[in-house]
């Protein structure tokens, strides 16, 4: 654990999401009022000491602005996210400066995120100059030696620019990067999205390696439920910026109480021929709603279908199906969930 971390026991959640919401507002023009984008719209959700919980839903479902303002990255409108007992939407900026030793994030686009005039061993030590200046330079060069091999990188890179590496490489020093400091937490925004499918099982296998070694907490964030399923372990389904589903994974893959749930579920291939052929799908009708006009009652009821019923249907538009708990540790925001 880092020098000034916090301490609990194994059974209080090492982060707690209250009811968090981030809303953007849209100035259209002088004589036309302001629209709001309800981007996050009442999330919640706990997280434990070294667990994986997978965040998964359609583009433009909120998935990486939940990621961020969890992280303090963006300013949340409402909710609460509790680390460790303390309200990081109430901390000021010197404590937020503080707890950035522990809570790190890794971004989609490797290469953007890392800056092209500067060589990788002075990218990986950066946040030790910001956050342990006591150090000397020869002991930063010697920890950066050490995550760079902890990764997969040699030490002969150190004086290499980014440009120099392949998208893989590039995440590998984003990961670096982020372990430098030993977190507990890191927020991993769809980090392996822009790679090639073989580098993305090379970086998810990292990954799942470097949190067995330092205890890490991760929320891993994709679009990709096959890569969900194997580095989570439990999954969050999103959309239109609430949560509509959240289990175990096993338990999420094996029964599905909510049809988006079950749509995702069944787009996912199965790599024998004769099983693939043989499954039904569970084809969506419709576009994504905007998230400046949501649908009232239940946001999914557009494109269900289970409420195309006009009996279901009045029940759906009227009231919000609040996220109940269908199963032990399995919760659905769903009126119907028996019928999914």
């Amino acid at each position: 654990m880092t020098a000034g971390s916090q301490t609990t026991d194994d059974t209080t959640p090492l982060l707690q999401v209250d009811d968090l919401a981030v809303h953007f507002h849209i100035n259209r023009g002088l004589f036309r009022s302001n629209d709001v984008v309800r981007a996050v719209d009442g999330v919640s959700f706990t997280l434990n000491r070294s667990e994986t919980l997978g965040i998964v839903g359609e583009s433009g479902c909120g998935k990486s602005t939940l990621g961020r303002a969890v992280l303090q990255l963006l300013k949340p409108s409402q909710g609460s996210v509790v680390w460790l007992g303390q309200d990081l939407t109430k901390a000021d900026t010197e404590t937020m400066r503080r707890l950035r030793k522990d809570l790190q994030i890794i971004f989609q686009d490797p290469l953007a995120s890392l800056d092209p005039r500067m060589t990788i061993g002075d990218i990986i030590d950066e946040p030790l100059m910001t956050h342990f200046p006591e150090l000397s330079r020869s002991e930063r060069r010697e920890r950066v030696r050490s995550i760079m091999d902890r990764v997969g990188l040699r030490e002969q890179m150190i004086n290499r620019y980014p440009h120099e590496f392949s998208g893989g490489q590039a995440q590998r020093i984003g990961i670096a990067r982020a372990m430098i400091l030993s977190p507990q937490l890191i927020v991993c925004d769809e980090p392996v999205s822009a790679l090639d499918v073989s580098i993305q099982a090379q970086i998810v296998n990292l990954l799942t390696h470097l949190q067995r070694e330092f205890a890490l907490s991760l929320v891993f964030i994709s679009h990709d439920l096959s890569v969900v399923r194997h580095i989570s372990h439990r999954i969050a389904v999103m959309y239109l910026g609430k949560l509509v589903e959240i289990a175990d994974r096993n338990a999420l893959f094996a029964k599905q109480h909510h049809p988006y749930t079950k749509a995702l579920i069944s787009a996912v291939p199965v790599p024998d021929p004769r099983v693939e052929r043989s499954r039904q799908r569970v084809v969506l009708v419709g576009d994504l709603p905007s998230p400046i006009d949501p649908p009232s009652g239940c946001r999914f009821r557009t494109r269900c279908p289970i409420a195309q019923a006009p009996e279901i249907q009045k029940v759906c538009a009227t009231a919000e199906p609040p996220l109940t708990e269908v199963a032990p540790g399995h919760r659905a925001a769903c009126h119907f969930w028996q019928q999914a």
